[in-house]
């Protein structure tokens, strides 16, 4: 891996995401499963941990503060707000976004508590609540910042234009939307614009939710309270035409001498030297093959092959259902549905 800037801190260029261990994919992994691959990520080299209060209704922040409180002069620590469980009337845990400076300002003292820090490196606006003038979302978290709470400021699944008038409030430091060869709608505006304004782009899900790897052959299996059963790209007949770009995924891997892992990871850095990758996994081989990705090089007619082959026109079915669609402000193809 090389290391790459983000903000005030530089990183190694593969970073790990800590949702998968209790949140979206099924039913959480044991604490020793989880700490494993923390431990393995620290040994590895990762110094960029990305979690946030929604993960889990906090469990993933409860989960990585203890692991990573002894590391914490030697890596970054990310989290976010503004988007979050809250519980209802019925004692059931809901997901609500709200971009209020009071909840933002809540939701990070609550991070904060369950990480086990005085301060949060990094810490996003998860979802851009649009009851709220992102101005005053960012406002707040500039606030938090002046008070030592936090380091540096991000932003996640926001377009071009709220991009901008977020980093005329305050300088944004990082952008995390998801980024991969078969989600490539950052290259409509948001890619450029943080190339521009020196802001680092941090791609989460660079190996597609998994099928990149060229390891989930099937939608079937898909256990209750995985995501990607809600989504239009996984439901089974879209997925068996997507299926279809893999044989030719793996004869381009085996031709640049990699797995289909490391040439996704691999893929999403070379689009930019300001580019950071976000997988996450709850296993130790896959982390360690993603690290590997971080290495890899790929010549101009590897990358060519790989942008025709992932055209945005050939991936079957949204990357999100219509109301998660409506939840994100990111630029959307013209076949997309709005």
């Amino acid at each position: 891996m090389e290391n790459r800037h983000i903000g005030p801190f530089t990183v190694a260029n593969v970073a790990l995401g800590c949702m998968n261990f209790c949140h979206a994919y099924g039913s959480p992994v044991s604490t020793e499963q989880s700490h494993a691959v923390l431990h393995a990520a620290l040994d590895a080299g990762v110094t960029l941990f990305d979690t946030a209060a929604l993960y889990g209704f906090g469990a993933s922040e409860s989960l990585v503060g203890p692991v990573l409180k002894p590391h914490r002069s030697r890596i970054t620590l990310a989290s976010k707000g503004g988007m979050a469980g809250v519980r209802g009337e019925d004692g059931v845990m809901r997901r609500v976004i709200d971009g209020h400076p009071r909840t933002l300002r809540r939701n990070c003292e609550d991070s904060l508590q369950r990480l086990g820090t005085d301060v949060i490196d990094l810490y996003y606006l998860h979802r851009w609540d649009q009851r709220v003038p992102i101005e005053e979302s960012v406002g707040e978290m500039a606030r938090l910042k002046e008070e030592g709470k936090i380091r540096a400021l991000g932003l996640s699944e926001v377009g071009t234009e709220a991009l901008r008038r977020a980093h005329r409030e305050h300088p944004i430091a990082a952008l995390q939307s998801e980024y991969s060869l078969w989600s490539r709608n950052a290259e409509l505006g948001t890619l450029a614009a943080c190339k521009e304004l020196g802001i680092a782009y941090v791609a989460f899900s660079p190996m597609g939710r998994g099928f990149l790897s060229g390891k989930l052959q099937g939608v079937d299996g898909l256990v209750k309270g995985d995501i990607r059963a809600s989504m239009p790209r996984f439901a089974p007949e879209a997925y068996a035409r997507n299926l279809r770009l893999l044989a030719p995924m793996q004869a381009i891997a085996e031709k640049a001498g990699c797995t289909m892992a490391e040439l996704a990871i691999a893929w999403v850095l070379h689009q930019g030297e300001h580019v950071i990758a976000l997988p996450g996994t709850t296993s130790v081989d896959h982390l360690l093959e993603d690290v590997r990705g971080g290495g890899v090089r790929l010549d101009a007619a590897v990358l060519a092959e790989l942008d025709e082959l992932f055209k945005p026109e050939a991936i079957a079915g949204d990357r999100y259902a219509l109301q998660a669609q409506g939840e994100v402000d990111t630029e959307k193809y013209p076949f997309e549905k709005r």
